[in-house]
Formats: structure tokens, sequence, C-alpha cells
């Protein structure tokens, strides 16, 4: 029988229908979260990592979603994985950190001995028992998830220094207009949204909630002062981010450590990033998950290049060609002589002969008539990924009708193509 003192929760911010607006148009019938990268929603990923926790009581997921939007995929996981996955509805922003609080009572009812926090939106190799193992033995209240990356893309990240002997977390300051000094060289740590904490957590952020009340409490400002505060937007008391009013605050108090991964890392804000996250997947699936993987020769089935995810219900024609990194998820129907590359289709969609599709993202319900294209630009810098215009998006319940051409376009739901575009973004 395992004690109280050693299970373990996971907490998953998922966000919110305000948010993901980058992410359109594809967020705007169907939720961000559910999104399939390599097949599998995207908040599944973090799931399935979760569920290798050593003594993992329960999965809470915290966002502010209607309950009944998620409630159907709560459930279905909660069975697949058969570890207790919860829905908290958040009645409004809580923030980051803020949110972990508001639900303390629950997170805490089994007296859990670490909590972690991940957000929905990072894909990477989650190493999460790894990181227990060296968060227990810092014996700090926190351990952040951080990788390397160029010195010159850092500051649009969570930016930090730590400690090279005992990985403690020096300095923090999100999303930096200058960089953060280490030595003689710019910091090129940063944040990777992934968190073990301690349940000493909720202490520090009442410290924040408490100090903002003490501080509205005790000031006394002049006329000019109170006319500069109303001009500002403040955040309710209640309102606490884990980045600025935690780990800003705490860093260089032995409090809060580091675990560096060298796998992949990536933020999935744009269809275009969605684009390579699901490639990083699907290349994970070798190691992880080889079943989930298709393959094929053309003989019977058809030919497969490199990593493909084919759903069991999507019918593909044996004279196609599919792959490398593509994602079809359920009743898709692929014609004959139809090329994929590096793409995502989704839900319901009909490709039809000899249509090609590279670099791209078929929304839900959508029809690629015979000789269609649909494609990007050739993408040769990984800033393209998070371009407006990086990558063709065909919205959802789209006709693209035959030998129509459509090039690094976005084209939103419900629409006829008749004529070739590029380049541009079809209302």
């Amino acid at each position: 029988m395992q004690s109280s003192e050693e299970k373990v929760v996971a907490v998953i911010m998922v966000g919110g229908p305000t948010k993901g607006t980058r992410f359109r148009p594809l967020s705007f019938n169907n939720l961000k979260p559910l999104f399939p990268l390599a097949g599998q929603p995207m908040v599944h990923h973090p799931i399935s990592a979760c569920k290798r926790i050593p003594n993992l009581a329960q999965i809470f997921l915290i966002g502010f979603y209607e309950e009944r939007e998620l409630s159907l995929y709560v459930s279905s996981v909660s069975n697949e994985l058969k570890v207790p996955i919860r829905y908290l509805k958040e009645d409004k922003p809580h923030g980051s950190a803020g949110g972990l609080y508001y639900f303390r009572d629950v997170i805490m009812e089994d007296a859990p001995s670490h909590i972690f926090l991940l957000n929905c939106d990072v894909c990477c190799t989650f190493p999460l028992p790894d990181m227990l193992v060296e968060h227990k033995r810092y014996g700090g209240m926190g351990t952040v998830l951080v990788i390397k990356v160029s010195a010159e893309s850092a500051n649009q990240f969570g930016e930090l220094v730590a400690d090279p002997i005992t990985n403690e977390l020096l300095h923090y300051i999100e999303k930096p207009e200058t960089f953060v000094c280490k030595g003689p060289k710019v910091s090129d740590l940063i944040n990777c949204g992934v968190y073990v904490f301690t349940p000493d957590i909720f202490n520090a952020i009442q410290d924040v909630s408490t100090h903002r009340e003490d501080r509205a409490s005790l000031r006394r400002v002049s006329s000019f002062e109170a006319l500069q505060s109303a001009t500002r937007t403040h955040h309710p008391m209640d309102f606490v981010r884990l980045d600025q009013d935690i780990l800003s605050p705490l860093a260089g108090k032995k409090q809060l450590y580091t675990y560096e991964t060298a796998d992949f890392w990536e933020q999935i804000k744009t269809p275009g990033m969605s684009l390579k996250c699901s490639s990083l997947y699907l290349s994970q699936f070798r190691y992880t998950s080889p079943h989930l993987l298709a393959s094929g020769d053309g003989t019977k089935s058809a030919t497969i290049l490199g990593d493909v995810y084919i759903h069991p219900s999507a019918k593909v024609h044996p004279t196609a060609k599919i792959g490398p990194n593509v994602s079809i998820s359920a009743n898709v129907r692929i014609g004959a002589g139809v090329r994929l590359t590096n793409c995502i289709i989704l839900d319901d969609v009909e490709i039809k002969e000899n249509a090609v599709i590279i670099h791209a993202i078929v929304g839900w319900k959508s029809f690629i008539g015979k000789w269609s294209r649909v494609q990007a630009r050739l993408v040769t810098a990984e800033g393209d990924y998070n371009a407006k215009l990086g990558i063709a998006i065909i919205g959802e319940s789209v006709t693209v009708e035959d030998e129509v051409v459509v090039i690094n376009s976005i084209v939103l739901p419900n629409k006829t193509l008749n004529d070739s575009v590029q380049d541009e973004i079809i209302l």
C-alpha cells in the first residue's frame, strides 16, 4: 500500500476560448487543446506523459472552457489510460499560479507530496519521472524544466540564469527586452513551461496576494499618484502569474532549481507550429509507440515514406504516396495518385485523384478536387512556422475545386475556391 506522502498529482493548464487567437482559423469552432498532433489531441501528449509519473494519483485540467466542451474527451482518456482525470473550470482567469491556488483544496484531496504543473501548448518529450528524481535531490520548493536555445531567440521566452554546479535558479525574467547576462555571454536557458512543486507552492502564492492586500491598505498616495494609478491596468488580488509573481521574486533564494532537457521543445502558438510539433511527436513514436506508425510499399497499401500516422477508419488508395511527416485523421478518404508530404489532414476530409498537399493543414470536412495542389512556399527558415503565411491552411468545410492551386494561403471556413490563389487570406 502506497503511503499518502508518496502520491503525486499533475495539473495541466488548458486555457480557454479567449486564448489561442493566434491559432485561428483552426480554433474557430474547435478547442485548441483537442487539435490533433500526430493523430492525438494536443492535450493528450502531456496527459500520456503524466501517466508515466510514479505514484500518480490524479490529473487535473484547469481552464475556462465550458465543461460540456471537454467532458466527453476527459471521460474517454481517463478510461483509456486508467487514471482519474478531472476538468476544473475557472469562474474567471486567475493567472497561471492563481488558477492553481483557486483549486488548492481539490488538488490536495489526496495529500500529494508533489504537484506537477504543465502547459497544454508545450511540445516536448516531458521527462517527468527524471525531473521528479532530481527535484527530490535538490530539496527545494520547485523545479523548472529548461532548455538551451540560441542566444538570439532566448528573449522571446522566459529567460533565466542557473548555477552551473547546483542548478539553482538564480535569476528569472519573462520575455526580457534585453538579454540576461551570464558571465561574458548572454543567457541561453529558457523556461519550458513544465514544473514540479511541493505543496509549499500554495504558501508562496498566498504570500503574493497577502502582500498585495497589505500594500493596498497601507499605501498613501498623493492626488498625482492616484491619477496615475487610475490610468493603469491592475490585476485583481487573486490574479497571480507564475513567472513574474513567483519565479522572479524567489530566484536566488535556494527555493527553485532547474532541470535541463536536451530533447526537442516548442511552443504551440500558431497553426504552423502545430505542423512542426506533429512532426516531432511522429518522430518520437518510433521509440515510444511504433505501433501507431503506418507502413506500406505500394502493393496492397499506399507507399509510406518516413513517419506517418493514419487513423484506422481512413481509406487510402494503394497508389497514393504518403509522407514523411503526415497525420491523417478519422474518416478521411484519399484517392488514387494523391501525394501528401508534411501535412495534417483532419476528420472527414476527401482528397480526390492526383491531388498534392505539401506543408499544409486541411480542415475538417473539406474537399480537395482532382489534380489540385495545396502547399506553402519552400520553408528554409525556422521562423516560417510562426509566420502568419508560413504554411497553407484550409479551414473547416472548404471546397477546393478540381485543378485549383492554393499556395501559401489561409482559407477561412465554409469557402469554395474556383480559382487559384497565392499569398492570400481568403475571408
